[in-house]
């Protein structure tokens, strides 16, 4: 790897992930670039394996491995994104993502990703294709995420950001910015992934490649994986509504009547006609009166005419 300060800083946060670890690792220092980077591994208090893991790879590679080792869990206090945020070298123009359960499998996906940075200025992110592998099958995914797509990229913004996931984290490198900050003083409540990209394409465009270059692990310990569908869509709601009222974003409505439909299915099918009745009248109180006539409209034509009477 050639030397000087890193053009780009790789943000990998560890939790008990030793099982999968070290094929994280070996997805960093088999990175085939013109320039350097570094990579800044945060074990946020593992009790297992993982800081042993990490001290090895930061021998053997200690001009790429950027070791940080807690002996308290900073994620239950909501700090790790600041710590993180200090650590990377001040000269990075680049910030990528990839935790320890994720990994990639392209040696030259950061090579790929910043020629295309470099050589388009107006776009400020760049994300790639995926495959997804299932921990308990032992099974990884035939296709990649985008499969249906046709051609070589795909360009996302602020139009089109709610038609469809096109930044995974570990896919993502974007042009290194106080984004933390400017998200902080706009007073939103959450740092989540839906809102802090939301945030990144306020300045500007991103694009997916469709080449696929990384793997999603689903395990039971993964923090989003793990979450039952019921948490999943109440999170997806809070936080598009969040956009919606800070940003003044109405697209965000596609995804808090997605979210909205999907939890009262889920209520449903445990009897709480009291949760479905109060999320209809949450819906109500918030939306504009064209959104929520959308969601009556969609809830009749996906023959659920029944939930009515039965709140009645």
């Amino acid at each position: 790897m050639p030397s000087g300060d890193p053009l780009v800083s790789i943000r990998c946060t560890v939790y008990n992930h030793e099982p999968f670890l070290r094929q994280c690792l070996d997805g960093f220092v088999m990175q085939k670039t013109t320039f350097p980077f570094e990579a800044i591994v945060h074990d946020d208090a593992s009790t297992d394996g993982s800081a042993a893991i990490i001290r090895e790879y930061a021998e053997r590679y200690p001009d790429i491995i950027k070791p940080i080792y807690e002996t308290e869990n900073q994620y239950r206090k909501g700090t790790i994104g600041r710590i993180m945020d200090a650590a990377i070298h001040p000269n990075a123009k680049y910030i990528a993502f990839c935790e320890g359960d994720d990994y990639w499998i392209d040696p030259n996906k950061l090579q790929i990703q910043v020629d295309f940075l470099e050589s388009h200025p107006d776009y400020v992110i760049c994300s790639h294709d995926i495959k997804t592998y299932y921990q308990n099958e032992g099974r990884l995914s035939e296709k990649g995420l985008y499969e249906n797509f046709s051609g070589e990229r795909i360009e996302y913004s602020l139009t089109n950001y709610f038609d469809g996931w096109w930044t995974h984290p570990l896919t993502c490198v974007y042009r290194k910015w106080d984004y933390r900050k400017e998200i902080i003083e706009k007073n939103y409540q959450s740092l989540r992934d839906d809102i802090f990209y939301y945030d990144v394409l306020t300045h500007g465009k991103g694009m997916l490649l469709l080449s696929i270059m990384g793997v999603y692990r689903v395990h039971n310990g993964g923090v989003w994986s793990s979450l039952d569908n019921e948490r999943r869509f109440k999170e997806a709601q809070i936080n598009a509504l969040q956009i919606y009222h800070i940003e003044g974003d109405k697209r965000a409505f596609s995804v808090i009547k997605t979210s909205t439909i999907s939890l009262l299915g889920i209520y449903k099918s445990k009897g709480r006609k009291d949760l479905m009745r109060s999320e209809l009248l949450s819906y109500f109180r918030e939306a504009p009166l064209d959104e929520f006539l959308s969601l009556i409209s969609e809830l009749f034509r996906l023959r659920m005419r029944h939930i009515f009477h039965k709140l009645a």
